[in-house]
């Protein structure tokens, strides 16, 4: 993985579904990938969405969200036939959502062509899932997508499961495509039995790691805080205590914090806990992509380089 510490505005693409979390207080902007592109920008990218909306409403208002986030919203493209996203969100006692994924959207066809190559051979990171390679059409596009970027862009695999949207065909492939994966504790189980990996945390982290050649794996713990794991480092953190409003795109949100902070050569420790502050922010706020605080985003840059 190629990074450059002096890099000021890199360009991260959030390529897949774009939608909007029906939560118990409103609907807020979602879609894991297009999600990280937003928190990415708060943390002074250049920041771009691949996606669909519908010809509705609902899709113009999430262009304009977008615009508003300083995501480049060029590549979200409207789809006739298809509506806009939408998800019905259940938060628990604790705020932990799960998730109702209505069927068809317009993320559904997301379809490579001119515009998206040139935005491919411009990327220095792009962020993707599975759940937006449910369909054939996506699916297609989004490997299409990933297959034009230049070798050294970084190419990260947040693997964001939602049943029944993967398979073991579209974990392996992806992990093939892929240099680094982002994953959560309750993810690791599915993720090792989807490979054949019968063994505790340790192993099941460090056998994913070798057996596709990723350069890191990034391993969040919800209230337990962190994990990362690279060929020559294995560290931990212990998180933030916050009290939680929600925790949706708090994922996202350390998915953004450790893509940039890869793309500017922070080293491991440092990008570790800022990921956890800004995570931590997230969950303490309704809502996938609240504004960020200064301070945290000031401390981001201040942060050392490798």
């Amino acid at each position: 993985m190629s990074v450059d510490p002096s890099m000021e505005r890199p360009l991260c693409v959030g390529i897949g579904e774009v939608l909007w979390d029906l939560l118990p207080g409103g609907k807020s902007l979602g879609g894991a990938p297009i999600n990280a592109a937003a928190h990415a920008a708060q943390l002074g990218a250049r920041s771009a969405a691949v996606s669909g909306v519908g010809d509705d409403d609902e899709g113009r208002e999430i262009v304009e969200c977008l615009r508003a986030l300083q995501v480049d919203a060029a590549a979200v493209r409207v789809v006739q036939g298809l509506p806009t996203g939408m998800v019905d969100v259940n938060l628990d006692e604790t705020g932990v959502p799960t998730f109702s994924i209505r069927i068809p959207a317009a993320w559904d066809a997301i379809e490579m062509d001119a515009m998206l190559g040139r935005l491919a051979r411009t990327a220095d990171a792009v962020i993707f899932g599975s759940l937006a390679q449910r369909d054939r059409r996506s699916r297609k596009g989004i490997r299409q997508f990933l297959h034009a970027l230049r070798p050294e862009c970084l190419k990260v695999f947040d693997v964001n499961l939602r049943h029944p949207f993967y398979s073991a065909e579209i974990i392996r492939s992806s992990l093939e495509l892929a240099n680094v994966l982002k994953l959560n504790d309750a993810e690791l189980p599915v993720l090792a039995d989807s490979l054949g990996i019968a063994a505790d945390e340790t192993t099941q982290l460090h056998t994913i790691r070798e057996r596709f050649d990723l350069d890191l794996v990034v391993y969040t713990r919800g209230d337990r805080g962190s994990r990362m794991v690279s060929a020559q480092r294995d560290e931990s953190h212990p998180g933030y205590q916050v009290r939680v409003v929600d925790t949706v795109g708090a994922g996202d949100a350390f998915t953004a914090a450790v893509t940039i902070g890869l793309l500017r050569g922070l080293q491991l420790d440092s990008m570790q806990e800022l990921a956890n502050r800004v995570a931590a922010f997230v969950c303490s706020q309704p809502g996938a992509v609240p504004l960020l605080p200064e301070d945290v985003r000031r401390e981001f840059y201040q942060s050392r380089t490798v």
